[in-house]
């Protein structure tokens, strides 16, 4: 069954891009100070601030080319492009809510693309039969609606209260194994890499790569939530699947597209 949930809130955490100590509040209302020098970060807290990413440049490329970010967005995080023009992110606490929000919520979509497009695939060369990710909560499993419902909420619920906790204090729900001669990670919101989500240690090198490797997720999420709000007309408008209707638009270009949406059948 295909994981369905998207959501979007672009905005990014506000830290110092320039030579400059700033202090900032962090989610339990303690300051926290980042020293931004040439050569990297040094941060002298965990708390609300990325330890391992490099912050973007003043120059860096804007969603509006020309245009001038909000003090708020200073390219901190990764996928700051300056896009804020309700100023929701004006509240430095706020930003930081939505900061996690978008990465959560990107991160949940890619896998939702990925539940509708690899089964629809499936499908199309024989290895499954009659999948349909849109009808899928209508079907019957080894349980009944009830008792997956009940699961879903209690495990989805302990999940989302530890990540919580680790919002308030940060590492506080660490699971790393105590390895000799192996340093565990920073406590970083959002990235809690280790041997579990992080074993090939990609995310934890120089402060560079690091912020091009994040930079590549939240704009992989974006795209992916994007993705889930258009495989949700289609099957609204056509009742057919995405990779369907790709077919159908690369076989008639001219007939089955966007505009045959609102014409009458």
């Amino acid at each position: 069954m295909a994981l369905a949930i998207a959501s979007t809130a672009l905005s990014s955490l506000p830290f110092s891009s320039r030579c400059r100590e700033i202090p900032q509040k962090c989610f339990t209302e303690k300051i926290t100070k980042c020293l931004v020098g040439r050569s990297g970060v040094i941060v002298n807290a965990t708390k609300g601030v990325s330890s391992v990413c490099e912050p973007l440049p003043p120059d860096r490329p804007l969603w509006f080319p020309g245009s001038t970010p909000p003090s708020w967005l200073d390219g901190s995080l990764p996928g700051d492009y300056g896009f804020d023009p309700l100023g929701l992110g004006s509240d430095p606490e706020l930003l930081k809510w939505f900061a996690q929000a978008e990465l959560i919520h990107g991160r949940w979509a890619m896998l939702a693309v990925a539940g509708i497009l690899i089964p629809e695939w499936l499908e199309s060369i024989g290895l499954i039969e009659n999948f349909s990710w849109y009808d899928a909560g209508s079907r019957e499993y080894f349980a009944d609606p009830t008792t997956l419902f009940v699961v879903q909420l209690a495990l989805m619920g302990w999940v989302e209260g530890r990540r919580w906790a680790d919002i308030i204090n940060p590492g506080c729900v660490d699971i790393q194994p105590d390895l000799p001669n192996k340093t565990k990670p920073k406590p970083d919101v959002g990235y809690p890499g280790g041997i579990w989500f992080d074993p090939m240690m990609w995310g934890r090198g120089s402060p560079e790569p690091v912020m091009v490797l994040r930079t590549k997720e939240i704009k992989n999420g974006r795209l992916a939530m994007l993705a889930f709000v258009g495989f949700c007309f289609q099957a609204i408008y056509t009742g057919q699947g995405p990779l369907e209707n790709l077919a159908c638009h690369v076989a008639d270009p001219g007939h089955c597209n966007v505009f045959s949406a609102f014409t009458s059948q």
